[in-house]
């Protein structure tokens, strides 16, 4: 999602949950992204994925952002879609995790834990190093 304010564009990133991520900022943020369900294709899942991480639904005019490969060999496709939100509303569905890591103790968490409002500047530091790519590419779109 993303906004004009104050003649700036900003771009809307969650923040992942769990003890894992709980101190680390640089570099963590995400846009909300999730599985696809057999047989769905990505758009469907992108909005799907997006209303369950952060409570807010996903109209508009999509934007397609192409496709990235993460450091851990994961395809996330993208899109982008002009659209304001409150923050301090978000609420995201849960997930079961191990923790600590090979402990056989489960542990039920947010897959989101909050979210906020960037410029491109902030966003680009705040992100997931591999999916910068998408704040160029909607930069580039934007502009025609």
């Amino acid at each position: 999602m993303f906004r004009h304010r104050r003649d700036r564009l900003e771009v809307f990133l969650a923040h992942p949950g769990g003890p894992f991520w709980s101190s680390k900022d640089a570099a963590s943020w995400t846009i909300p992204k999730g599985e696809f369900e057999k047989g769905e294709e990505p758009l469907a899942a992108a909005i799907r994925e997006f209303q369950e991480e952060t409570s807010f639904p996903a109209r508009g005019e999509f934007i397609d952002l192409g496709v990235i490969k993460q450091k851990s060999g994961k395809l996330v496709y993208a899109w982008a879609l002009e659209g304001d939100c409150d923050p301090s509303k978000l609420s995201s569905n849960t997930c079961e995790i191990e923790w600590p890591p090979r402990s056989g103790k489960k542990l039920e968490i947010p897959e989101v834990d909050r979210g906020a409002w960037f410029s491109l500047e902030e966003a680009r530091e705040k992100m997931m190093t591999g999916q910068v790519p998408f704040l160029d590419t909607l930069a580039e779109r934007l502009k025609k």
